[in-house]
C-alpha cells in the first residue's frame, strides 16, 4: 500500500472579519508499513483556546499512532482507543489549570482514520466528517454530529464523557476525504444522507492522477487557493479543511 494526498486548511472570512485566527487544525502521516494516518480538528469558535485545542487533538493522536504501529501489526482494541481520548482529555485538563482555564475554553472536535492493509479505522466526536471511495461510489464513514441545536456540536471536551464513535471497516476503499464542517455544505447532501459525487469526482482527478506518494505539495496549494476562493466563500464564511487521500 501507498498513499498521496492534498490537504489544506484555511481561515475563514468571518474570522478575517472579526480579527480571529484559524481554527482548524489537521495532520497526514504514512505510519507502519503501507499504513496512513490522518486527523481534522476544528476548534470551537466559543471558546478561548479552541485553535490550540484542535492542535493538541491533532498531535496526541498522530504521536500516539505513528508509535503503536512502529512495532505492532494490528491496531488498537476500541477500549484502547478510548483510553487514549480520556488520556487526551486529562493533558488538556491539567494544560487548562496551568493557565487557570477550564477544558471547555480548549474544546474542539474529532474526525481522525488510520488505514493499514487489514482495516480501516476511524474516531469521530463532532461535526467534522470522513467519507470512503469504494470503485465509483462514494461512503460516508463519519457523520457530522450535531448537539441540541442545530448551530452546536460535541466536543472532545465534553462531560461528563464525550460522544466518541469508532467504527471498523475492512480495507476496501482507495480514496479518503476528510473535512470540517466548513466544507460540509459543499460536499455532503443533508437532505439525502449522502455524499456529492460531483464534488468529490472532480477534486480527486489531479489527486488521482499525479505521480509519487506522500504530500503533493503543489496541488495541496491549488486546493488552499480553491477553499479561500469566492465560489466557497460565497457559500461559507467559515473556516476550510480539507483532506483528499488517494492510493498509489
Amino acid at each position: 500500500m501507498a498513499w498521496r494526498w492534498a490537504s489544506a486548511s484555511v481561515i475563514g472570512t468571518s474570522h478575517i472579519h472579526s480579527g480571529e485566527r484559524l481554527q482548524d487544525a489537521y495532520f497526514v502521516a504514512k505510519i507502519g508499513k503501507g499504513g496512513l494516518f490522518a486527523v481534522v480538528s476544528d476548534g470551537a469558535g466559543s471558546a478561548k483556546f479552541g485553535a490550540y485545542g484542535a492542535w493538541l487533538v491533532s498531535r496526541f493522536l498522530s504521536v500516539r499512532f505513528r508509535e503503536w504501529t512502529r512495532d505492532r501489526p494490528d491496531l488498537p482494541s476500541d477500549e484502547e482507543l478510548a483510553d487514549w481520548i480520556d488520556e487526551l482529555r486529562d493533558q488538556v485538563s491539567a494544560i487548562a489549570t496551568r493557565r487557570g482555564s477550564t477544558p471547555r475554553q480548549f474544546a474542539a472536535t474529532l474526525a481522525a482514520i488510520v488505514v493499514t492493509s487489514n482495516e480501516t479505522v476511524t474516531l469521530h466526536i463532532g461535526d467534522s466528517a470522513i467519507v470512503g471511495r469504494k470503485g465509483t461510489d462514494w461512503d460516508v464513514l463519519c457523520w457530522p454530529q450535531n448537539g441540541e441545536y442545530a448551530s452546536s456540536t460535541y466536543f472532545v471536551t465534553d462531560d461528563p464523557e464525550p460522544r466518541l464513535n469508532i467504527t471498523r471497516h475492512p480495507p476496501e476503499y482507495d480514496g479518503y476525504a476528510l473535512f470540517s464542517d466548513g466544507v460540509g455544505d459543499l460536499a455532503l447532501s443533508h437532505l439525502e444522507m449522502n455524499a456529492h459525487r460531483r464534488f468529490f469526482d472532480p477534486m480527486f482527478r489531479p489527486v488521482d492522477a499525479a505521480s509519487g506518494e506522500g504530500l503533493l505539495v503543489g496541488l495541496s496549494g491549488k486546493l488552499a487557493s480553491y477553499l479561500a476562493g469566492p465560489s466557497v466563500c460565497e457559500r461559507t464564511d467559515d473556516d476550510k479543511t480539507l483532506v483528499l487521500i488517494s492510493e498509489c
